[in-house]
């Protein structure tokens, strides 16, 4: 018994924001010999938390690893549910933040890159969010596949070396975003392989952070909150209802809030203010990805990307475009 919640112990301190299910699941899969089952698993982790009542908490030291939130209001004891939270990821502690949207590795423009990061390192940027589709992941595409294209072990060697080449131009933090592209790798593993589902080895965030040791993932989509702004990649809301002419109305349509995003590879901007006289403001970006891929050679795309400041609670948008390799 010991030996579980030293294990249990292990894992929470390592990981403690994941889910109490997802991490037993872990848990369980690395350690089939110790754990008799999942729910074993899981017990544990309630026990080194807390959870299994006030005797149960009264008998433990002191310990960063209780969870003391309130118990959900169950006045009809009704099952324990697997329901998880959606909460935003709050971007604290930078002032100057480039965001880099769709630059599709390896189907990237080098000359539309290089244009993004000349300037992400004049102004000095203290953190780079790569907003969603970083990779590309054509193999694991449920669509038909061009033979020719790049493995996914290729994509994944082209990612190292440009998490490289983001890492020693803009020497700052780097947050990945998981976008609809990269989440062709979980959707993969769904069909194919799933009973590799859960296993810490075969998590995307793994499989990303092994190649560019420093970086943030942040999946779920969840929406990244930066002082008032709202940053989300724009698959956020699913299939849309409508396909708007402007994607930054589109944007405020669904969300309300200033926000920013990338995902249709297009440059726009919205303005509405409120009764109150409240100014809200949204943004599409470009993206930094080959304009004219050969499954749609025609289209409305531009390169661009988007330099934000933070000040106090407050924040400034600058929407770049990039022609030709020029920034306009």
């Amino acid at each position: 018994m010991a030996l579980k919640a030293d294990v249990a112990r292990e894992y929470r301190t390592k990981h403690p924001d994941m889910p109490t299910l997802k991490l037993a699941r872990i848990m369980y899969n690395k350690n089939v010999e110790l754990f008799i089952d999942i729910e074993d698993a899981r017990k544990r982790l309630r026990y080194i938390e807390g959870k299994n009542g006030d005797s149960n908490r009264k008998g433990m030291k002191k310990s960063e690893l209780i969870k003391t939130e309130a118990r959900p209001y169950n006045p009809y004891n009704l099952p324990e549910s697997d329901e998880t939270i959606y909460e935003p990821y709050k971007l604290t502690g930078h002032k100057r933040v480039a965001l880099f949207s769709d630059i599709h590795i390896p189907y990237h423009s080098i000359t539309a890159l290089t244009a993004a990061m000349a300037y992400a390192k004049k102004e000095k940027v203290d953190a780079l969010v790569l907003n969603g589709d970083a990779l590309d992941f054509h193999g694991l595409s449920r669509f038909q596949k061009d033979p020719r294209k790049k493995h996914f072990f290729e994509e994944l060697e082209t990612w190292r070396k440009m998490f490289d080449s983001f890492s020693k131009v803009l020497n700052c933090k780097i947050y990945y975003k998981i976008g609809n592209h990269e989440e062709r790798y979980e959707h993969y593993l769904w069909m194919k392989a799933g009973e590799l589902v859960g296993v810490e080895e075969f998590e995307l965030s793994a499989l990303l952070q092994a190649r560019a040791r420093g970086i943030e993932v942040i999946s779920e989509k969840r929406i990244i909150q930066a002082n008032g702004l709202n940053i989300l990649h724009g698959h956020e809301f699913g299939m849309s209802v409508f396909s708007p002419v402007n994607i930054a109305r589109g944007l405020y349509m669904k969300g309300k809030v200033s926000a920013i995003q990338g995902h249709n590879h297009q440059v726009s901007e919205h303005t509405e203010p409120d009764m109150n006289g409240r100014i809200v403001t949204t943004w599409s970006q470009g993206c930094l990805c080959e304009l004219h891929p050969a499954y749609l050679p025609i289209n409305k795309w531009a390169h661009g990307f988007a330099i934000v400041d933070l000040h106090g609670e407050d924040f400034e948008v600058r929407n770049k475009r990039i022609y030709k390799g020029k920034i306009l």
